[in-house]
């Protein structure tokens, strides 16, 4: 059986627990979605659009207070897009209306820093703007390594090119999972590029970014759980794939099966989701954790 290209999210996933690995990848059970994943999506969509709007007008002194205006309007645009996915939630207006507001306060936030470094760019406001704005949702794949990932945001900074993530986590902590996203990000970077970029880091949107020097370490560490995940999801075989059992089992959309609680039938939520839930599975697995 040839490698299947596996990506941060299905390696993390195969680190949190195997079982569940097997279940969505071999046998294609939905999974769940959640409303943390459509918000997340619809946040990063409002950053990849905001480097598109109009800045005509805009200059150091009075930037802050003209995108503060676009931040709302491409918010309720995209989250307008995404009210089918909203509505199988089945949320009440009040909950929905907390994640909204929340996600304004996050995205302002990440605003403020944005007009931080606009600022201390040297040149106007059209040279600042042009010069930060990322390649945004860079598609990258290694067929030498078989992963795959899609980066939200490559950055020019003064000490070189960054690889950034964006994420709308409660706490703002560096954990295993992402340092390892980063680095496989790092990884397909230099694959493509022939260099390192000289960091990897996560903007925190209800905080601040962090980041990390993309050195050896991080670049070992990539390929060595990425070779793991290859040799242990060679088999196509339920035994080779075992429970993990953690705080998570709860939360999990497969804990009744695996424990024997009820059959996979009785709670099927969808082993073939209709072509809407399926784009949405693929681009919850396929990119990068929100």
């Amino acid at each position: 059986m040839p490698k299947r290209v596996q990506s941060p999210s299905s390696i993390n996933l195969y680190k949190q627990c195997p079982r569940k690995y097997y279940y969505v990848y071999y046998k294609k059970f939905a999974l769940l979605p959640s409303v943390h994943t459509v918000r997340g999506t619809v946040a990063h969509t409002v950053l990849e659009e905001f480097f598109d709007i109009d800045i005509t007008g805009m200059t150091k002194e009075n930037c802050k207070e003209k995108l503060q205006t676009h931040i709302p309007q491409l918010l309720v645009k995209n989250w307008t897009k995404a009210k089918p996915e909203f509505d199988e939630l089945n949320l009440t207006d009040q909950q929905l209306s907390f994640f909204f507001e929340e996600t304004v306060v996050m995205l302002f936030n990440w605003l403020n820093h944005f007009v931080d470094r606009v600022k201390l760019y040297p040149g106007d406001f059209k040279e600042s703007f042009r010069a930060l704005t990322p390649i945004r949702e860079k598609k990258y794949i290694s067929p030498k390594y078989s992963v795959r990932g899609v980066i939200d945001a490559i950055e020019n900074a003064e000490d070189g090119v960054r690889v950034m993530d964006y994420k709308t986590s409660r706490l703002p902590v560096m954990t295993p999972e992402y340092k390892l996203q980063l680095a496989i990000y790092g990884l397909l970077y230099q694959e493509i590029h022939g260099v390192l970029p000289a960091k990897v880091g996560i903007y925190f949107l209800r905080d601040k970014p962090m980041f990390l020097n993309m050195d050896k370490e991080l670049l070992d560490l990539a390929k060595k759980e990425i070779e793991m995940v290859h040799k242990s999801t060679e088999s196509s075989n339920i035994a080779d794939y075992p429970k993990k059992e953690n705080k998570w089992c709860k939360y999990c959309e497969f804990s009744e099966i695996c424990w024997n609680k009820k059959t996979r039938q009785s709670i099927e939520f969808g082993k073939n989701p209709g072509k809407k839930k399926d784009e949405r599975f693929q681009r919850t697995l396929e990119s990068t954790p929100r």
